[in-house]
């Protein structure tokens, strides 16, 4: 039977046990039953697999901001514009992080859906979030990369193991972590954590009490290029590079999906839990990019300043200074590798979800999301094998330029043409055939956004504008996401306003309801929210099967206009 046959095959009534891929279901839906593999790819994750408190999911989303990456970061803006540019550059940065941050993390937390398909119904469109998919995809492996290069120094210092191995070593040695999702990322992080936190704030904590000094001389530096006090142009090409970062809110959003219903009793705890697993999150990289600097200044004198950006250098002089010397280079090893594997298994999870979505939208084909780990992965390496490390700065300034241009134009989108125009129905949308193939929205908001900017970046309007690229791209997605609203009058939010079941979307408490009905294609039972009717078969059909059909016999036919 071919695929489109066994796609349009009618429902056989048999109901296969749980975990057990049906009998002559179509190829993409039973690559996707086993959830432990598959972790909910492309869908709505289920209230039946959304066992965790809140504060559990907390712990797992924040487990992957122990990045050092902030720590070099940090101390790359500190040694080139000073301190005072510096920190001013990192609130201005975590500021708009936060704002934009938040939209993004309610509407993954309460109606447990990714970025991407919140992307789809926030301006986007089903096809129009492909770009976005990608540009997500690619932050996972340049970040990936960057922190897999920390490992690989803390390596070679530790072990004297050369770089090209260190980078292979820590490339593989998450592939058996990242294999089975949520449940096994849960366990990692929340054990991992409290070392972590120890090794991590120790050591400062040993350097302001014992060495008050430091922290004048941390506060006084002015920087090779500071300019001798702060400026809106230091200020503002440092915040060009923190804000590269603004994307790590895709990375929360992947696991903040997994929340529990809210209710009246979880109440404090579900807002507390999204707050601070959302965009909390930039409280603490903002913190650590402020220490990244502390730290580089405190180092320069005895390893300049090439190796004092670098976190495993930065950690060492600060053990040296508490501990004796045989302990120093063991301990900093152990919280390199421990960061780099508590963040890494969380950028190949996030990257292998994007390129998946991506990937069976355009194809109409579900290879696994195993294939895109694989996949993401082998981008990481070569860009470690590259030594991106040593253009850091100009990565992140020019990648910036993107991730805010789509981040602000989603949250906007939400904020504004949701809430404030009601131009768009509050609640996401992300199946196939509800939604238009591209909303002009969203799209020419990000391409205007991105395109301006990325200009300005490479002085394509002058030297003058180039430090401001990054306002630029937030200002014009933020401007242009309204006016595009106004000017379509929401008429591309939504291709249909009905899905042709008569059950509720929402339960009485506003969450997404657990109502159980049978997809006919797959022979599976999902949750109300990942499916929509088949007028074709008088029957349901879930999202993964409405993505996979190659035929569009599934579809709702669109509404008139």
């Amino acid at each position: 039977m071919s695929v489109e046959q066994q796609l349009t095959a009618p429902d056989s009534g048999r109901r296969p046990p749980p975990g057990e891929a049906p009998a002559g279901s179509p190829a993409p839906a039973a690559s996707a039953v086993s959830e432990t593999l598959e972790d909910y790819t492309l869908r709505f994750a289920p209230r039946s697999y959304r066992r965790w408190t809140p504060m559990v999911v907390a712990t797992t989303a924040l487990g992957g901001i122990a990045y050092l990456a902030d720590f070099s970061i940090g101390a790359g803006i500190g040694l080139t514009h000073g301190t005072g540019n510096a920190l001013a550059a990192i609130a201005v940065a975590a500021v708009v992080i936060f704002v934009t941050g938040f939209p993004l993390a309610y509407y993954a937390a309460r109606y447990n859906i990714d970025l991407d398909l919140i992307t789809r119904g926030s301006g986007f469109g089903y096809y129009g979030s492909v770009l976005t998919s990608v540009i997500f995809a690619s932050f996972t492996f340049i970040f990936f990369a960057l922190e897999g290069s920390i490992m690989a120094q803390g390596l070679k210092l530790g072990f004297g193991l050369p770089l090209w191995l260190g980078y292979a070593v820590s490339t593989l040695m998450v592939i058996p972590l990242v294999i089975y999702g949520m449940k096994a990322l849960s366990k990692l992080q929340v054990w991992t954590t409290p070392v972590w936190l120890l090794l991590m704030v120790g050591p400062l904590v040993y350097l302001v009490a014992t060495e008050p000094g430091t922290v004048q001389t941390f506060l006084s530096y002015p920087g090779s290029q500071g300019g001798g006090g702060v400026n809106a142009a230091s200020v503002l090409l440092g915040a060009g590079v923190c804000l590269s970062l603004i994307a790590q809110i895709g990375e929360q959003v992947d696991y903040l999906r997994f929340m529990p219903p809210r209710t009246d009793r979880n109440r404090r705890a579900w807002w507390t839990a999204v707050v601070l697993a959302g965009p909390g999150w930039v409280v603490l990289g903002a913190l650590k990019q402020a220490v990244g600097v502390f730290l580089a200044v405190y180092i320069l004198a005895e390893v300049g300043p090439a190796a004092a950006t670098e976190p495993i250098q930065q950690f060492t002089g600060a053990f040296a200074a508490m501990m004796p010397s045989w302990l120093v280079v063991p301990l900093a090893v152990i919280l390199v590798v421990i960061s780099q594997i508590k963040i890494n298994v969380t950028n190949a999870y996030s990257g292998s979800l994007a390129w998946t979505n991506s990937f069976t939208r355009v194809t109409k084909r579900y290879p696994g999301r195993m294939v895109f780990v694989l996949a993401n992965l082998g981008f990481s390496l070569a860009l470690m094998e590259a030594d991106m490390f040593r253009v850091l700065n100009n990565i992140l300034g020019f990648y910036a330029n993107c991730a805010i241009a789509w981040i602000v134009t989603v949250a906007t989108d939400i904020i504004v043409n949701k809430y404030l125009l009601k131009l768009s129905p509050h609640a996401p949308e992300f199946r196939r055939g509800m939604l238009h193939a591209v909303n002009p929205v969203g799209v020419v908001a990000f391409v205007a956004a991105s395109g301006l900017s990325i200009a300005m970046y490479f002085d394509a309007l002058g030297d003058t504008l180039q430090p401001y690229s990054p306002v630029a791209a937030a200002v014009i997605a933020f401007v242009v996401t309204p006016l595009m609203a106004l000017l379509t009058k929401g008429r591309f939010s939504l291709r249909r306003t009905s899905d042709g079941i008569e059950a509720p979307l929402l339960d009485p408490d506003g969450n997404p309801s657990a109502a159980t009905f049978p997809c006919h294609v797959c022979r599976q039972d999902f949750e109300r929210p990942d499916l929509a009717a088949c007028h074709s078969h008088d029957a349901m059909v879930c999202s993964l099967c409405l993505s996979t059909d190659r035929t569009g016999v599934h579809l709702l036919p669109a509404e008139p206009a």
